[in-house]
């Protein structure tokens, strides 16, 4: 349960990451670098979240459930 709190969290960061360069982009008009900051940020968190994923599906922790039953034939 620990992997997929990880997981939300980090993933809320990068929304976060996300409309804050959007926010700096419209403000600042390219004016600054905390556009390309806030991008930097995004990357890391997005390379983080990926590995959080690949972690919990190695581990076991995370799986993938299908919805609807599986018939091999």
């Amino acid at each position: 349960m620990l992997i997929k709190t990880a997981i939300l969290i980090v993933l809320a960061a990068v929304l976060y990451s996300l409309f804050s360069g959007l926010y700096f982009l419209v403000r600042d008009q390219g004016a600054s670098h905390r556009t390309l900051h806030a991008l930097s940020v995004r990357i890391a968190l997005t390379v983080l979240l990926i590995a959080l994923l690949v972690y919990g599906f190695y581990s076991g922790e995370l799986m993938i459930r299908s919805p609807f039953p599986v018939t091999h034939q």
